[in-house]
């Protein structure tokens, strides 16, 4: 089954605790930290796969996780990194996130893109170890991995793309050109997804797509046609190929109409894509006086073709080759897209009813000790909240002392600080 959209909600891997721990010998029972830290957790990472056609994985498996960091151990053994979840999607997939903003379109193979970053793992009592405390007994906790819920788009990077009502014969030329084999039959819609072929003209290769048939208001969805635009928009030249049987209610020149319309009111620069015109059905009698009056009537060249004979077949791929070739020459790269996306504020502080909230990363840090009730550790957490500028922002927002302040799961007293120096430990950043 062919999918070109759906959502994945995913969860980098959770970071692993460090450990307090010391080294043991005969008459020492307590020597120096070597408290091992925990590893990182693994990230989850979307990459374009030519290999991948289909979002159909990522529909019947929405929820996806990337491995967790493991725990420290004593003598200075570090926990191992999680392992990285990475999502293979097909080239020419767009990654938005919950929001809408476009994340990346990845239409280049190998591109990727970070989606959520993994938890730090939590550093072991060696590593927090430093003039003021040199022998701490406290170690920091992991951090979880983030999580978040994402929109898969795809849409299909051809060089060409068939554009034509239902029944115009699209998919039967396509497979008369390349070795595409879409479903055929002689009711509307057969095609209910775009088909890629591969054709050769002489020494040249393009990649033809096959667009289900679009109808009058398939900009604003009618048919589905607002679907399948979305695998328009790459091609680099456009073959509208239009229908003179008497069973299609509008003349070509009304199809023609028709379509050039919706494509401009999808989106203004597909109506000014490189274009090759054509009129199936040559074997019907009508065919040659329509394309012969639709030739007149735009001033251009109107190919007059046969999808089931091959007339006419040729002449009208060279055409498109030509405007292949043409717009390779112009812009030879496709357009990929990658948004920056800046690093969040350290945390935010926001009075909720009662208590005072700080958000954020760097708050949290401060904190994620595995042990606060002990004096060692709680004055610990207290300098590194201090030298991140939470003390200052909670005073600034309005904080007085004895107010309730929450980090996380913690909730803790507001208290001036009694002016006693931070100290300059060399272990005990956030």
């Amino acid at each position: 089954m062919f999918i070109d959209e759906t959502r994945v909600r995913v969860r980098a891997g959770d970071g692993g605790a460090g450990v307090a721990s010391f080294h043991k010998e005969r008459g020492k029972p307590r020597g120096r930290p070597e408290g091992g830290s925990g590893g990182g957790g693994g990230d989850v990472v979307a990459v374009a796969d030519p290999e991948v056609v289909t979002l159909l994985e990522f529909r019947r498996h929405p929820h996806r996780r990337a491995g967790a960091g493991t725990h420290g151990r004593g003598d200075l053994q570090h926990g191992r990194r999680g392992t990285d979840l990475v999502l293979a999607v097909p080239v020419g997939t767009v990654v938005r996130d919950a929001a809408g903003t476009i994340l990346a379109d990845l239409t280049e193979p190998g591109a990727r893109v970070q989606l959520v970053q993994g938890g730090r793992g939590g550093r072991g009592n060696a590593a927090l170890a430093g003039p003021r405390h040199v022998a701490p007994t406290f170690a920091e906790q992991g951090e979880y991995g983030e999580e978040a819920e994402f929109t898969l788009e795809l849409k299909l990077v051809a060089d060409a793309a068939i554009i034509g009502f239902p029944n115009a014969g699209k998919s039967t030329l396509i497979s008369r050109v390349s070795a595409a084999r879409p479903k055929v039959a002689d009711y509307p819609f057969t095609t209910l997804e775009p088909n890629l072929g591969v054709v050769e003209v002489d020494d040249r290769q393009f990649v033809l797509a096959d667009i289900p048939g679009l109808i009058e208001g398939a900009a604003e969805g009618r048919g589905l046609g607002h679907a399948f635009l979305r695998h328009v928009e790459r091609a680099r030249a456009l073959l509208l190929l239009l229908d003179p049987s008497p069973l299609q209610e509008a003349s070509v020149a009304r199809q023609h109409g028709v379509l050039l319309s919706e494509l401009q009111r999808h989106d203004s620069a597909l109506a000014a894509r490189p274009r090759v015109v054509a009129v199936n059905k040559a074997d019907m009698p009508e065919a040659a006086e329509a394309a012969t009056s639709l030739e007149a009537a735009l001033g251009r060249p109107v190919f007059l073709v046969s999808a089931i004979t091959g007339a006419g077949l040729p002449a009208l791929m060279h055409a498109v080759a030509d405007l292949v070739e043409e717009a390779v020459r112009e812009a030879p790269q496709r357009p990929g897209y990658l948004l920056h996306r800046p690093a969040p504020p350290g945390f935010t502080v926001h009075r909720e009813g009662e208590r005072w909230v700080v958000r954020g990363k760097a708050a949290e840090r401060a904190v994620a000790l595995d042990d606060l009730t002990v004096p060692e550790a709680a004055d610990f957490a207290a300098r590194r909240l201090s030298r991140a500028g939470v003390d200052e922002a909670l005073r600034r927002a309005g904080a007085l002392p004895g107010d309730e302040v929450q980090i996380g799961d913690l909730v803790f007293e507001f208290q001036e600080e009694s002016g006693e120096s931070a100290g300059d430990d060399a272990g005990d950043g956030a």
